[in-house]
């Protein structure tokens, strides 16, 4: 953006609600460890360019448990019963957040979104 002189765009994360919390589980602490990373990445982000004078926004939308293809790295078993335990979003839920969010007037800026399904455990 600063190299095509923009000064006024919107960058988006999508994060997770792993990373703002530890809940348990086995074998997961390395992508507990990349969300909180991304965390902390978005606020240092947003709290540089506010430094600089920028109107560049930057927000962080943290979704619950979303069905995507993204779980068929754990096979079948386990996705199976993470999507027959838990309540679930779809990808459409965490598209209208960010259309949203790019939607805010020049004078607004949403730091964090956090969509859960509702009855989510975590």
């Amino acid at each position: 953006m600063k190299e095509r002189g923009v000064d006024d765009g919107h960058i988006i994360h999508i994060n997770s609600v792993l990373g703002h919390s530890l809940p348990g589980g086995r074998n997961v602490s390395m992508y507990h460890a990349s969300k909180h990373a991304v965390t902390v990445l978005t606020e240092g982000l947003r709290r540089e360019l506010v430094q600089l004078g920028s109107k560049i926004k930057v927000t962080s939308v943290s979704p619950g448990v979303v069905v995507t293809e993204f779980m068929n790295l754990y096979g079948e078993e386990i996705k199976n019963r993470l999507y027959t335990e838990n309540p679930t979003l779809q990808s459409k839920d965490i598209a209208d957040a960010v259309v949203y969010t790019l939607g805010t007037p020049p004078h607004v800026q949403i730091h964090e979104i956090t969509i859960k399904p509702v009855g989510e455990k975590f």
